[in-house]
């Protein structure tokens, strides 16, 4: 064999090795030194990866789609006491007593977290001043975090609802229930089948109901309200991602209250009732 030929023969063989992945070059290095426990090491290896690479794949689709086919759980949701109404005008829901002195308005997305934590910190104390005529609640269900959900969309597909909700004089029931069963954000939501079961298992019996979910019915009044009260100075606050419109925002008297503040909702009730 001529040099030239070896020197083609050796350019051959190095390129083939660089074509090979690590781990096809380690088990050709372990069967050229001939060490077969080696080169099962190696191929066992190589499968974990693979199945840790999958089994991650195989979770994070899970995790993202944890709401798919599930229903919403309606268990511990209690309907407002008697005497309480709940009454829409456009896109507000008011729920209280008439004869209540003292009066909230709260913004909030049925996606955010922030809200979320609120209903969870303060919801019962919330109705249970409604339920003793102490406070009205206007609602401001906002699709702030529209395209934070995956597939997008579930913001403004829940606060759409829950104005269908209150049609059918079932507001309350459907806002908790949709907070104690909060999806998480940047996930999936739930969707226009899951939410019109969601009112039948609390004893929506209307056809009006779903079909003002399926189609969409309160979807421009929504969008609409929310453009208004992004832009409303008096809506503004300052955080350290700068000032604008967020969620939750409660207002009483004209005023942002600071729900870090323990005692926020008593200094209302007693601020209404002086």
């Amino acid at each position: 064999m001529g040099g030239a030929e070896r020197n083609a023969r050796k350019r051959r063989q190095q390129q083939t090795a660089s074509r090979r992945t690590p781990a096809s070059r380690a088990v050709a290095q372990a069967r050229g030194s001939g060490d077969r426990k080696k080169i099962i090491a190696i191929v066992i290896g190589v499968v974990v990866l693979a199945a840790v690479v999958i089994g991650g794949v195989v979770w994070t689709n899970a995790s993202k789609n944890a709401t798919e086919g599930t229903a919403i759980g309606t268990a511990g949701i209690t309907a407002p006491a008697a005497g309480v109404v709940e009454t829409r005008n456009g896109v507000v829901v008011t729920t209280g007593k008439p004869s209540a002195k003292a009066s909230i308005d709260i913004y909030a997305d049925f996606l955010c977290p922030f809200c979320g934590q609120l209903q969870s910190n303060y919801g019962a104390q919330i109705n249970q001043a409604i339920n003793a005529g102490q406070l009205k609640v206007n609602w401001h269900m906002v699709d702030l975090l529209n395209n934070n959900s995956d597939p997008a969309g579930y913001s403004l597909d829940s606060a759409n609802a829950a104005l269908a909700a209150a049609d059918a004089g079932k507001f309350t029931v459907f806002h908790d229930a949709l907070f104690a069963h909060q999806p998480e954000e940047g996930k999936r939501g739930y969707d226009k089948g899951q939410l019109i079961q969601l009112g039948k298992d609390l004893g929506i019996t209307d056809p009006k109901f779903a079909a003002a979910i399926n189609g969409s019915t309160y979807n421009q009044q929504i969008d609409d309200a929310f453009n208004q009260a992004a832009k409303n100075p008096a809506l503004q606050t300052t955080s350290s991602q700068g000032t604008g419109f967020a969620t939750p925002t409660v207002v009483a008297n004209g005023k942002i209250l600071n729900t870090t503040d323990a005692t926020w909702l008593q200094q209302v009730i007693a601020g209404g009732a002086a």
